[in-house]
């Protein structure tokens, strides 16, 4: 008879889940929205499953869900979903690590000075989830540096500005729809965007390895790239029936029916 207890890996990560940042990133901060001449724009979440423990300073809140874990004792509770962001917000500005399935995040910097989203739009259907699954991989590249902060040089311009909340728009549009082509080319463009804006999100004294370079020969190889966070972390990249050398799979987590 099979055991439904869990692993003593299981029980080692917790059931709280883990999140991506997908294409949009930086649209959440205030600082960059309020510069935003087409409000709102988006960004993607995704919830995925607490299979593995990812690297620290990474991109994909490993703190904010220690805080998580800490906070709701290892278990999300079965409260409103908006409730939790803000009770979590007051801890660690993380909406993403609460809502299941995959999410666009729409800030408007008219709505909560940009704050909280101003509108959520998710899909939790299981085909999308799992076609997901199928094209994304991850790449460990490096944690962020210690000290290192990605705020020194900033160029915010507002079409820019308008070009990454759009990209967060095309990247959702890309999964529910289920076409890597443009999922991939929603990647590729926020990483443009991050290049333009915040130029030490990429490159700084106290990175070494050239991101940017490493990013390039992976979009060209594949269907788009982009990195997890600031400085590094994962590579996130998009391939169909192709698989990527030394790359990872994860699992999204979906609302329970």
């Amino acid at each position: 008879m099979k055991s439904n207890a869990p692993s003593s890996v299981a029980k080692f990560l917790g059931a709280i889940p883990n999140r991506l940042q997908l294409a949009g990133g930086w649209i959440d901060q205030p600082f960059v929205s309020r510069h935003n001449p087409k409000p709102p724009g988006s960004m993607v979440v995704v919830q995925i499953e607490p299979d593995f423990r990812p690297m620290d300073r990474s991109g994909i809140a490993s703190g904010t869900r220690a805080i998580a874990t800490k906070l709701w004792k290892g278990k999300l509770p079965r409260r409103p979903l908006e409730e939790l962001v803000r009770q979590l917000y007051e801890a660690e500005n993380m909406v993403g690590l609460v809502y299941p399935g995959i999410n666009r995040l729409d800030y408007d910097f008219k709505v909560t000075d940009g704050v909280f989203p101003s509108h959520i739009e998710s899909c939790n259907k299981s085909k999308v989830a799992r076609w997901l699954e199928s094209v994304l991989y991850l790449i460990a590249v490096e944690p962020r540096p210690v000290g290192y902060s990605p705020l020194g040089e900033k160029n915010l311009k507002p079409d820019w500005v308008a070009r990454l909340g759009q990209s967060g728009k095309d990247c959702y549009d890309a999964i529910v729809s289920m076409d890597a082509k443009a999922l991939g080319a929603s990647f590729n463009a926020n990483m443009k965007c991050w290049e333009t804006l915040l130029p030490h999100v990429v490159r700084h004294p106290l990175i070494h390895l050239d991101l940017m370079s490493l990013l390039k020969a992976y979009q060209r190889q594949y269907l788009g790239a982009m990195y997890s966070g600031c400085g590094g972390g994962y590579l996130l990249v998009v391939s169909k029936n192709k698989p990527v050398p030394g790359g990872f799979k994860v699992r999204v987590r979906i609302a329970a029916k």
